[in-house]
């Protein structure tokens, strides 16, 4: 163990199965608490939860599609079944869909960066609030990616749903606060997962040109995400709401 952190609590984290997702559940667990996994794909999603509980650790995978709501709604009620309440959560899920300039778009792509970006989040949050708040309150966190603060051509559906994370995140974090629930956004750069090789960092060339607009001059790794994240969403953050956090090497400092 890491440390005992969270001992006793129960996190639901979206978006589970690779990449940061994966690593803030094997963190969570590793610090002792239960989490409660939600993506897509069963198989990948059975054997990060078995992972996890071969460990020493408690996990539950729930199949999720983030864009249906009755499936986020299920993740949220399985969480309160299996552990009895649920502490915090991490809204992960997320991709690029549309790639082009705006008037090459078509509305499926549009649509489609919002529902998996936007709307997912949106659906989490009506369904972790009120779960949260029968605990007696707890922490959402958010991902909105650093193109949730800034610009970046060729993906306008993907930074319009980023941005409108933020801005949700804020709003909520004002209405949930007299609950005791904080709501927070993660701002992160290039991270190297799967999701990132199979799209701009498949290339050597890609990998340097993305690394190069970070001024530390490389991506992030997992664990460092996940580092950070488990500090949000923990019990050592209780002043902190509404806010935009950066864990990027420096990108949205330019």
């Amino acid at each position: 163990m890491v440390d005992s952190r969270f001992e006793s609590k129960i996190v639901l984290i979206t978006g589970a199965t690779s990449g940061i997702g994966a690593a803030v559940a094997r963190r969570i667990a590793a610090e002792g608490g239960a989490v409660v996994l939600g993506a897509r794909g069963k198989q990948a999603g059975d054997l990060i939860a078995e992972e996890i509980r071969a460990a020493g650790g408690r996990a539950l995978f729930v199949p999720t599609d983030v864009t249906v709501e009755a499936d986020v709604q299920r993740l949220a009620e399985a969480a309160v079944n299996e552990f009895g309440r649920l502490d915090a959560a991490f809204n992960n899920a997320g991709a690029i869909n549309a790639f082009g300039a705006v008037q090459d778009l078509d509305d499926a792509g549009w649509h489609a960066d919002l529902e998996l970006n936007l709307t997912s989040v949106y659906y989490g949050l009506r369904h972790q609030v009120p779960a949260l708040a029968a605990s007696g309150g707890g922490a959402i966190l958010n991902n909105a990616s650093n193109l949730g603060v800034v610009g970046m051509a060729q993906v306008a559906p993907y930074v319009a749903a980023k941005h409108g994370v933020i801005g949700l995140t804020r709003a909520v974090a004002l209405e949930a606060a007299a609950q005791s629930i904080r709501v927070n956004a993660l701002v992160s750069g290039a991270v190297d997962t799967p999701a990132f090789r199979n799209s701009m960092g498949a290339t050597p060339e890609g990998e340097a040109a993305i690394a190069d607009l970070h001024p530390l001059g490389r991506i992030s790794r997992p664990e460092e995400i996940a580092s950070f994240c488990a500090y949000l969403l923990s019990d050592e953050t209780t002043f902190i709401t509404g806010s935009a956090l950066a864990i990027d090497g420096g990108f949205t400092a330019r």
